[in-house]
């Protein structure tokens, strides 16, 4: 890859339009095979201090990143604007090759409030617009919210599980809702799909009786919006779960004539997310899987007293992989969020 540069202090939104522009004109003149990407633009807002760390989680988002990605960072006590335009592309000889188009505005809180002035003339109109606001700021989501069609966010990030479905209920209608802790139980939702999609064992699911979630700590949003999968998607009736210390969480829901405890703790590990699902369907078999090295650690007790263990591999996506599965969605829409969201909310009581 090769990078054009353009960077200026004390700068304007107009100035900074201008110099992306010409540096795309120079460039598809020196080599007419060029043209800019046009997909998507992608706008995040980070504070200062933070900002290695999420260029390094963007990095790792791989293929999957905006056509012209716009970070805006954050200072305390700044009051002008210094940007920083780069132009990324490879140079192909025989086929034709995309530029990648990277925007970066140091910024200080006060211009926040003001910020889709400043986002507005830098954006490629006409391609959806994405917004992630890592560390909130709530000034800059509210000031963006005219411009921007998807909004990425992280239930996982917040304070509390309820906070964070409350705040995805008080977007929903300015902007489609992508939430990286509900795609952080993609690999557990799909093998639990997996695992019971056989007719022979779509009959077992009549009979769960116990569904048991562990979960890192700051992570129990990613295990609410499981069950809430899990209840939304085979008729449980959601209830509140009683919470207790340690953010563990007990209940039971009504499956027809049957009921399900539920049972949701913490658990030791470094990545954010889940550590382990065990669902009971008694007595025809329970299923767990575990989070482990390389993939999920699965144990299958059948009825008869026989136990089957494998490893599901390549399970776990990395926040880099989770991320880019985010700014993919920004292009599809997923059916089964908002049902699951509901019942997580019924989960939380709200």
């Amino acid at each position: 890859m090769s990078d054009d540069v353009w960077a200026e202090q004390d700068t304007t939104p107009d100035a900074i339009e201008a110099a992306m522009r010409e540096m795309l004109r120079t460039r598809h003149a020196a080599n007419e095979r060029l043209a800019p990407a046009r997909v998507l633009n992608l706008v995040v807002i980070v504070d200062r201090e933070w900002k290695g760390e999420i260029a390094n989680r963007l990095e790792r988002a791989g293929r999957y990143h905006g056509s012209r990605t716009i970070v805006c960072t954050v200072q305390e006590g700044r009051t002008t604007l210094d940007a920083t335009a780069t132009v990324s592309y490879d140079n192909p000889e025989d086929k034709l090759g995309v530029m990648w188009e990277k925007i970066e505005i140091d910024l200080g809180p006060g211009h926040l409030l003001a910020l889709q002035t400043i986002i507005d003339p830098i954006v490629v109109s006409g391609l959806p617009t994405v917004l992630w606001s890592p560390h909130r700021h709530d000034d800059a989501i509210r000031a963006l919210l005219p411009l921007i069609d998807v909004i990425l966010l992280d239930s996982d990030d917040f304070p509390s599980a309820a906070d964070a479905f409350e705040r995805v209920f008080s977007v929903r209608d300015h902007a489609y809702v992508i939430d990286l802790a509900w795609l952080r139980t993609t690999p557990w939702r799909e093998r639990l799909a997996a695992s019971f999609d056989l007719p022979s064992r779509l009959q077992a699911l009549r009979h769960v009786d116990e569904l048991d979630i562990r979960h890192r700590d700051g992570s129990s949003a990613s295990a609410l919006l499981l069950a809430g999968w899990l209840a939304s998607r085979l008729g449980w009736e959601a209830a509140p779960l009683e919470l207790h210390a340690l953010d563990r969480r007990e209940g039971e829901l009504a499956n027809g004539d049957r009921e399900v405890k539920i049972v949701m703790r913490e658990s030791h590990q470094e990545a954010p997310g889940l550590a382990g699902v065990k669902i009971s369907c008694r007595p025809e078999l329970s299923l767990s899987l575990e989070r482990g090295w390389g993939g999920l650690d699965a144990t299958e007790k059948l009825g008869d007293g026989s136990v089957k263990q494998w490893k599901i591999l390549g399970a776990s996506r990395g926040e880099g992989g989770i991320l880019g599965d985010g700014i993919r969605q920004a292009l599809l829409r997923e059916p089964t969020y908002w049902p699951a969201l509901n019942a997580a909310r019924e989960l939380c009581n709200l």
